[in-house]
């Protein structure tokens, strides 16, 4: 009997849906990004949103392939993710050993990436929402005058690439998120409308959230350099794009 009680139990479990993902309210405002708003000076004005707390894992993307096999890797179409997509996993419908469930799952790209956030009715975040959020320490909502905090993050950037990731759950934010700086690249949204000539900016271009070239010498806070480490990684993808240590995580409107 007991033994029926405990099958009847664990198949309750299986047939239980995943817990749904953790999002926390972020109240927005005037923020100095290191991209001015007017590319000169101008904050940059981020409206209220909600950030997921931690970068989606490797289980729960698997989760999403399931439900979605067309963004498995043996069938996602070639002009929506390279050749690299999820190649770390064991095959198309399994981890294994190199990818285990709570790291951060990484190899997706841009298409995939927003793919899965509209599976949870949610969005890619912004880049001005990342950095808003980012700047943020344990304490403060921002740190980033800070040059222990700085330093904190480019010590993460100088390890090497080929170590294994650690999992997700690392100290929250004074917002409640983790793993922003020290986990894994992240895409955004607008990832590809961060670099443009300096020229067409100075003419009036109507997209004032892109940068190039001598157009960097015009970014505020030069001297947090791990950020525009970030801005460089990121104009230098394309959508379809995947490598070893870019993740995401999604955002919603409040």
């Amino acid at each position: 009997m007991r033994a029926r009680l405990a099958l009847a139990g664990l198949c309750l479990m299986l047939a239980l849906p995943a817990a749904a993902a953790d999002y926390v309210a972020l109240p927005g405002g005037s923020f100095n990004s290191v991209l001015p708003a007017d590319g000169k000076a101008a904050a940059a004005q981020v409206a209220p949103f909600r950030l997921r707390t931690e970068p989606v894992t490797n289980a729960e993307f698997l989760a999403f392939v399931k439900t979605h096999p067309q963004w498995r890797r043996d069938r996602v179409a070639k002009i929506l993710a390279d050749e690299r997509y999820l190649s770390h996993w064991a095959d198309a419908g399994t981890l294994g050993d190199a990818a285990l469930p709570r790291q951060p799952v990484t190899r997706v790209s841009w298409f995939a990436a927003q793919a899965y956030c509209e599976s949870e009715q949610a969005r890619l975040p912004s880049w001005y929402e990342w950095e808003y959020a980012a700047a943020a320490d344990a304490t403060r909502h921002d740190a980033r005058a800070d040059p222990a905090w700085r330093e904190s993050i480019l010590g993460w950037y100088s390890r090497p690439s080929s170590k294994a990731l650690p999992d997700i759950g690392g100290t929250p934010n004074a917002y409640g998120v983790r793993d922003l700086n020290n986990l894994v690249w992240e895409w955004v949204d607008d990832f590809n409308a961060l670099m443009v000539a300096s020229d067409s900016r100075e003419q009036g271009d109507p997209d004032l959230l892109k940068f190039c070239g001598a157009g960097a010498i015009s970014l505020q806070e030069k001297e947090n350099y791990a950020v525009l480490m970030r801005i460089a990684m990121l104009s230098a993808l394309k959508a379809a794009d995947t490598t070893n240590n870019m993740g995401f995580r999604c955002a919603k409107p409040q």
